[in-house]
């Protein structure tokens, strides 16, 4: 059995649909949880219920997207818990519909921003600390665009491709010091805003949030201690 007892886990993205998911994965698993969002009142909204408890932090007011936020962030998890053994990275976001030619440099900008700075910048936060304990898990997610561009997803798809080559290249380097890393490509998840997007899909051939996340506590876990560098896919039906 999966047990993720006393380790020290930090969710980024934690109020996002797949945030919730693996918070409540990891919760179930006994482990301590560092909850992180921009906004204190979403994650009062969401996890009010955890707020007074000493076996877990909500991290509000960090903007993933500025590395001096991240380290204080970081800094702050190790003050509070001596130490860091679990950093999942959810922050994402997608954008598409034009072809490269046509695709906006905002848009570019705006997708590297939350699909690979903020994963950039929390893993360059956190490596530090597991090196102190010599292991740690870092799971990232990718994304099916990521293994095969389409039309019309040209800078999705080159933002995830980056997470990609980017957990690969950490995995390769951290492997000798106990640190594992590895990224998830889910399918097309089966969220409320998918669905309003996409209201004449088949919903039954998409991944659940919670498929996604117990892939990710597995990751975390002691069992998974021989994977790293994998971009494992989670498609559903699809």
């Amino acid at each position: 059995m999966l047990s993720l007892k006393n380790k020290v886990v930090v969710i980024t993205g934690a109020v996002g649909n797949l945030g919730r998911a693996v918070a409540k994965c990891v919760q179930s698993l006994d482990s301590h949880m560092v909850l992180v969002d921009r906004s204190g009142d979403r994650l009062r909204e969401v996890y009010g219920n955890l707020q007074d408890d000493t076996r877990h932090w909500l991290a509000d007011g960090v903007d993933m997207v500025d590395p001096k936020a991240v380290n204080t962030l970081m800094a702050e998890v190790h003050s509070r818990f001596g130490r860091l053994d679990g950093l999942v990275n959810t922050v994402g976001g997608f954008r598409g519909g034009k072809p490269v030619h046509q695709t906006d440099i905002a848009d570019w900008n705006c997708l590297y921003d939350i699909n690979v700075r903020t994963t950039l910048n929390a893993c360059r936060a956190a490596v530090p600390y597991m090196l102190q304990t010599q292991g740690g898990r870092i799971v990232n997610i990718a994304s099916r665009s990521a293994f095969q561009g389409g039309a019309n997803y040209g800078a999705y798809g080159a933002a995830k491709a980056a997470v990609l080559r980017l957990t690969e290249s950490m995995a390769a380097e951290l492997n000798a010091r106990g640190i594992t890393v590895n990224c998830i490509a889910p399918g097309t998840l089966d969220t409320p805003q998918n669905r309003d997007a996409m209201p004449k899909a088949d919903f039954s051939s998409w991944v659940s949030p919670a498929d996604v996340a117990n892939v990710i506590a597995f990751l975390l876990s002691d069992e998974a201690r021989s994977v790293t560098g994998a971009a494992l896919p989670v498609y559903g039906r699809s």
